[in-house]
Formats: C-alpha cells, sequence, structure tokens
C-alpha cells in the first residue's frame, strides 16, 4: 500500500524536515525532489513539488520532497543556493541509507532544479536527474544544464516568465544524450491550470526507467536524444 511518511534528518547545519512518500509495491528507484526559492516562499508543499513526487510515487519509485535549511522546521538561514546544495546531498544520503540497493534520482523546481541539476554534476550516486521550471537567466544558466551528464528530463511552461522555452529547448537539444525536453503549452513558470501535464511528462520519463542502460530505438532519435516534444 501507498504510505507518506514524515521524517526529520541530519543535515549539515542541523535538522531538516521531509515526506517520504512509497509506492504500493517494492520501489524501483529512490528519488529526492528540491522545492523553489526559499526567499520567495518555496517550501516542499508547492503543488509542482508535490505532483512531481507523486508522479514518481505512482510509477514505482519512493520519493522524498524536503525544506531546505530555514524553511519550515528545518534548521539553518539560506545560503545563496550552496548550502542548499549540502542539503541536497544529505537528503540523498538518507535515501541510500534507506534505499541503498535503488538507483538514486535527484530533481527540483524552479530554484530547486539549479540545485539537482548542480549536484548531479558532480555526485556519482545520481543516476537520473530532472528540472522544473528551470530560471534560465535568473538563478540557472547554460553552464549548469551542460554539467551533467546522466539522463535528464527538462519541463517547461511555454510562458514561462523566468526561463523562455524555446531558448530552453534550444540550449538543451545541443546537449549530448540522454536528455529530453518537454514543453508544456499555455504553461506558466509554477505550471497553473497545467499541472496534469507537468506530472503526466514526470510519470512518462519515469516509466521508462531512464537510471536504466537505454537501448538504441526506443523511442530516442540519432545517437540517444530523445525527441523533445510539446505536451498538452
Amino acid at each position: 500500500m501507498a504510505s507518506t511518511e514524515s521524517v526529520d534528518f541530519e543535515g549539515p547545519v542541523g535538522r531538516l524536515e521531509g515526506i517520504l512518500m512509497s509506492p504500493k509495491e517494492a520501489p524501483v528507484a529512490a528519488a529526492v525532489v528540491c522545492h523553489a526559492h526559499p526567499l520567495h516562499g518555496g517550501m516542499m508543499h508547492f503543488k509542482a513539488v508535490f505532483r512531481a513526487a507523486k508522479a514518481l510515487q505512482s510509477t514505482g519509485l519512493a520519493v522524498l520532497r524536503f525544506n531546505f535549511r530555514g524553511v519550515g522546521r528545518s534548521e539553518g538561514a539560506h545560503d545563496d543556493g550552496i548550502g542548499e546544495q549540502e542539503d541536497a546531498g544529505a537528503a540523498l544520503s538518507l535515501m541510500q541509507q534507506r534505499f541503498p540497493t535503488l538507483p538514486l534520482v535527484l530533481g527540483g523546481f524552479s530554484f530547486g532544479s539549479v540545485v539537482a541539476l548542480r549536484v548531479a554534476a558532480r555526485d556519482g550516486r545520481v543516476r537520473a536527474v530532472f528540472a522544473l521550471g528551470f530560471p534560465l537567466g535568473s538563478e540557472g544558466d547554460a553552464a549548469t544544464l551542460e554539467a551533467p551528464r546522466q539522463p535528464r528530463l527538462f519541463v517547461q511552461g511555454e510562458q514561462d516568465q523566468f526561463g523562455p522555452s524555446e531558448a530552453l529547448r534550444a540550449l538543451v537539444e545541443a546537449l549530448p544524450p540522454p536528455r529530453e525536453v518537454v514543453i508544456v503549452p499555455g504553461a506558466n513558470h509554477f505550471f497553473d491550470g497545467q499541472l496534469d501535464a507537468l506530472q503526466g511528462a514526470i510519470a512518462d520519463w519515469a516509466e521508462g526507467r531512464p537510471w536504466q542502460p537505454w537501448p538504441a530505438g526506443h523511442g530516442f532519435g540519432e545517437g540517444g536524444a530523445r525527441i523533445s516534444r510539446s505536451r498538452s
């Protein structure tokens, strides 16, 4: 039976608060989802973060969403995205301890997507990574997009006010595979009114088990790059 559990775990500067969501059956992978900017109201209860976690849970993953330092009951203070990367590393460590035989997946929304990509670029435990509403030009840049080499999913609103979708698509399509970009028509940065499409895009990606070796000819274009698409 699927379950939800409140968890506290040790971060670099004290307690971190989280929610662990388990699937109905034995999990196939373990994931961490990072939230939006703490100084702009970001927290683990954001709709996009919750929907991402639900999508992963529904496809067989155990999922941890958590509050960065200084948010909710998490101790410490905002650290301009530097300490938050350490927080994400601590969350991965918790999932590694809980599920030692499972591959680890990392992702995030907005500011959290920047944190996730930067951590994935240097943490070999991460087998796949996803970025939702990547804030291109504010918190994130092309170098952040280019650094990870794991299988990557990018989901962007067509009308994202913090990350122009066509600019993001062009940058992602120039990256080495495996990577996929999904543009949600009519959606803004927060995917207002389009959360079902967001959740569906993540579920579709997770159903493909991107953390596993990917064979040629299974929905990928030349060289293993998944064809970019829009989702209505």
